[in-house]
Order: C-alpha cells, then structure tokens, then sequence
C-alpha cells in the first residue's frame, strides 16, 4: 500500500542516495533556517511559547535552558517560522519545508544515547522535506493557497518521519508514526497574520516528533493513513495518492532535486518579495526621471498583484498584519529605498509619512496574475502630481528558486540575523560545522 511504501522508503533511504544538488541544497535550507529561527528567539511570540514550555534539549539563543524535546522542538519552531518573523523559506507548491523539521531533528539528536553524526542528521532532514514534498503531489489542490496553512498538515508529517528515521524505527513503525501525526494535522489560514501563525510551525515540529517517539514505544495507528481518502486525505478534494517509487535504488530521485526553495530577504510573507522589489525598481526609475523627485510629489500608487485570501492588510495594525501587506510592504520600500528587519517595528510602522504614503495606495488583482508563487507577478505604478507616469513589474524576486540567493548572500543573512543572538566566533562556528 502507498502508507507501507512511505514507510519503507522512510526505513531504507540510505545516505549514500543523497544526490549532490540534494546535499548542496539542504546545506543551504539548513544554514537559512539557522538564522532565521536565531532571529527569532528575540520576538514577543517567540517569548510566550516559551513561557508556556518550560522543561531538555537546547533552546535556539538561550545557551543556558533546556527543555523536553518536543517543547524545545516547539520553541524552536516557532522562533524558526523559523516564522515567527515569517522570514523562512518557502517551498512549490507552498509551505515551509525547514521550519517544522529542522527543530524536531536537532532536539531529538540531543536525546539519543548515540550522538548522531552530521550525515545522520542531513539525512533525516532530508526525508523530513521529501515527504512533505510527495505528500503535496498527490493534489492538485495543493499548488494554490488551501483553507489551512499547508506546514500545519505537511509540516507535522516532514517532522514526524525525520524523527522517525533517527530513531532507527522499523518500516512498519514509520508508517504509524505517520498516522499518529496525521491526527495532529492541520490549522486554519484564517490565523495568518496574527501572533497564531508561528505556533502551526512549532506545533508541527513538536507533534511529528512527539508521533514518532510514540510510534516507538509502540503506540499505532491505521497502517493505511495515506492510503484512503478519510485518512490524509480528508485535506484535499481532489486527493490521489501513489506509492512512493523504490527507496532502495541508488538512484532514487528526491523532489528536492527537481525543486529548490525561496529564501526570503526580507522578514514578510513570501508575496511581499515581489512588490517590495517592483517598487524598488520604480522608485529608482522615478528618480531618474524626474529632478529633485521627492515623496510628496506622488499622488496615487497603484499595486498590480495576485487576488489573495489574507494577504490584504491596507492598514496594518500589527507587525504580523504588515508582515502579510502588499501595502505596507511597498509603501516602506518607496519611502525607505529597503525594507529591513526594523521595518516592520512600531516606530517605523506609526512614521505620519508611511500613513500618508498608504492613503494614496491602489490595489488592483488583474485576472492574468494568478495566486501562485510560481506564476504569479507585482506591479507598481507611481502617479505624480503633474501626471508622470513610472511602472515597474517584477516577475522573478531575488531568493526565488529560479534566481536563487548566492551562497555569499545566504551566509550573510545567517550572519545578521545569528549575530542577533551569537558572537561572531559562534556565527563563524556554525557556519563551518554546516
């Protein structure tokens, strides 16, 4: 059945099948989510599930806490999502591949009476992403935006077969850890945007671990989870699930191959990539064009972007809120020339020249531009008010998988935001152990 054969696949998949894209790929993800979820450890959110968790495996920026490891698995999630500053990669169709399994990985490692080494742990990460990625294969569903947050149910399936894999469970152990997952999936898109949208990350991460260290001490569940449409598939209409190709072949290919993540330069919903760079380029083009061009000058600023179901904040109230504004986000590029880490602070958010600037924002959702990370575009339109015209589009962002980051890019961003939290020995450290 297809649940034996994710099982055995879990099982088998050996090393040595690590391709080198795969290696080199995931290396990076890896070294991203690093950073990010060091970041991380510095917001609010990150602090109130922490408060909630307290027990021990290391805590990502607290050299000195430890917790249980699913809690610190939690923790670390959310800080990673890794999301608590929605500054994680981003995956086709969309979710966020590391930010639920990297956490779980790194915990559990700290438990087990063999300390696994460094290709242990690659592997068991990377099967923690492939699953993810075949289990989004099986909709067609999956490839636009779903009603839940797609970490939420893919997510907790990455973490729980990871940790599965470093356990060493059986073929057969696997498949139920994947079961007892399943009955921990899923979260509602309606808490995008607010302080709750991290927590599906870190509750991911923790439930898939928790699953497999249940599984292990011999708990089941249905052998069949993926098999049946009341089963996984309860989360897609359109669910068509196929057993996994052999996992013992030496040249088994890994999604992960065929398709590289985005990894964000700027700490907001991956959307805001594209109209944060088209206004970028308009304002540039603006200030060649027009001498002595200042702010006020604009009348109207019109947004061609993707019709979205939560990605619609014109006035933010929130750092979470701005951090999913096509608004705000363009906005704060044409007023800053950037947008930053501490774009998205209260003091920068309640600036009267941002207010004013949004108040003149348009938004319209052309019906070529679809709500798809790999086809969708942003625009921008700056209106002055002697009636010049300046437009800019962007279809492909920098970080994008198909212009991704240079891996001098990469380590700078881990660089940044680990320095948060590291010195510059640790930083250094970790990026030559990665």
């Amino acid at each position: 059945g297809i649940t034996e054969s994710f099982g055995t696949a879990i099982h088998s998949l050996g090393a040595a099948q690590l391709t080198g894209t795969v290696i080199n790929r995931s290396k990076r993800m890896i070294l991203d989510t690093l950073g990010v979820g060091l970041i991380g450890t510095r917001t609010s959110v990150f602090n109130k599930v922490l408060t909630h968790s307290q027990e021990r495996s290391s805590v990502w920026g607290n050299s000195d806490l430890s917790l249980p490891p699913q809690f610190a698995a939690f923790v670390n999630g959310v800080a990673s999502q890794v999301h608590s500053m929605d500054f994680d990669d981003t995956w086709h169709p969309a979710t966020h591949p590391s930010g639920a399994v990297l956490p779980a990985v790194l915990a559990l490692a700290e438990t087990l009476p063999s300390r696994p080494s460094g290709l242990d742990l690659l592997l068991a990460f990377n099967i923690g992403i492939e699953v993810q990625g075949r289990l989004m294969r099986f909709s067609t569903e999956a490839y636009n935006i779903p009603e839940f947050h797609p970490p939420s149910v893919v997510g907790v399936m990455g973490s729980a077969a990871a940790s599965a894999k470093l356990l060493g469970l059986t073929p057969a152990q696997c498949s139920h850890a994947l079961a007892i997952a399943a009955s921990s999936a899923g979260a509602p898109l309606a808490n995008a945007a607010t302080q709750t949208k991290p927590l599906h990350a870190g509750n991911a991460a923790r439930k898939g671990l928790e699953a497999a260290q249940l599984a292990h001490i011999g708990l089941e569940g249905n052998p069949a989870i993926l098999d049946i449409d009341r089963g996984f598939g309860v989360y897609y209409k359109d669910y068509s699930p196929e057993p996994l190709a052999d996992s013992s072949s030496s040249g088994y290919r890994w999604i992960l191959d065929d398709q590289a993540v985005a990894v964000k330069r700027i700490p907001a919903h991956l959307g805001m990539h594209w109209v944060v760079d088209a206004a970028l380029n308009a304002r540039r083009k603006l200030e060649n064009t027009v001498r002595g061009f200042d702010l006020s000058q604009i009348r109207k600023v019109t947004l061609r972007v993707p019709p979205s179901k939560y990605v619609n904040c014109p006035t933010p109230t929130s750092e979470h809120q701005a951090r999913h504004s096509f608004q705000f986000n363009a906005c704060s590029a044409l007023l800053d020339n950037k947008v930053t880490v501490e774009t998205f602070s209260e003091a920068q958010m309640k600036r009267p020249a941002l207010t004013e600037l949004l108040s003149k924002v348009e938004m319209e959702t052309p019906k070529d531009n679809q709500p798809s990370f790999d086809k969708m575009y942003c625009e921008v339109q700056i209106e002055t008010h002697d009636g010049q015209l300046c437009t800019a589009r962007c279809d492909t962002f920098y970080g994008h998988w198909r212009k991704p980051l240079s891996n001098k890019d990469l380590v700078e961003k881990f660089s940044v935001n680990a320095s948060s939290v590291l010195s510059t020995q640790g930083v250094e450290g970790v990026i030559d152990v990665v």
